[in-house]
């Protein structure tokens, strides 16, 4: 152990003498001349051969793969290779695996149920509660699974109204949600309420509940994140 931390740091360091470390670690320099001159064993060549692999790959894919998809990866390759011993090496050499954020779908466009038109245009400012309202879904990664929820904001200091949450993307994520902000607001008539033009909000169901209350359907472009940017806004922060 003492000759690999002299080995190591006179490489590292090339001013270093074997001679003042062995000192100071209280070995013979002999000794330690004889343990560098000893052939490499088949272990540890092992290992340095694994490292540079390993090294390859991470590096090769931007910093991103960890340890189980390299050793998937290498396994695939040649020999069968230890994803504990993968692990181990990306530790010792501080190699982290870059985070991708992960990306679900929750607005689907592509349905033939009628859309509103854009009445919000854009104009996001509001002088009392209850007149407009913007409303999402988002979703966010766990261990289970994906999770959904759904929200309402109310562009008169920007309060959340109401919100919903569910494993599925569906129109009674939407229809909780607007039933809760409706109880929580005193069931407020007329408001404005504006959304993306997914399938949930363009439901049947979900319609039939806004006239129901009086509500006034307003509904984002195609493909136009700007027209809804409360909520965008909201969610990121």
């Amino acid at each position: 152990m003492r000759y690999g931390f002299i080995k190591a740091a006179v490489e590292k360091d090339k001013t270093l003498r074997v001679a003042r470390l062995c000192k100071i670690l209280e070995v013979s320099k002999s000794g330690y001349y004889a343990w560098d001159k000893r052939p490499e064993s088949n272990r540890k060549r092992r290992r340095r051969e694994l490292t540079s692999r390993v090294k390859n790959e991470f590096f090769e894919n931007k910093r991103i793969p960890g340890a189980k998809k390299i050793a998937a990866k290498l396994s695939s390759v040649e020999e069968p290779v230890n994803t504990k011993a993968v692990a181990q090496i990306m530790r010792e050499n501080n190699w982290k695996s870059k985070t991708v954020k992960k990306y679900k779908a929750t607005t689907n466009s592509k349905h033939d149920l009628p859309v509103a038109e854009n009445i919000l245009n854009r104009n996001f400012s509001s002088d009392a509660p209850n007149k407009k309202w913007v409303s999402d879904i988002t979703y966010i990664a766990t261990d289970e699974g994906w999770l959904y929820l759904a929200g309402i904001l109310d562009l008169c200091g920007r309060e959340v109204a109401g919100w919903s949450m569910g494993e599925r993307i569906t129109k009674s994520l939407v229809i909780d949600c607007l039933k809760q902000a409706r109880m929580r607001r005193g069931n407020p008539k007329g408001v404005l309420l504006h959304s993306y033009r997914g399938s949930q909000y363009c439901s049947h169901k979900y319609q039939d509940l806004l006239r129901e209350h009086d509500f006034i359907c307003s509904m984002s472009r195609k493909g136009n994140c700007w027209d809804n940017a409360p909520m965008e806004s909201f969610w990121g922060s």
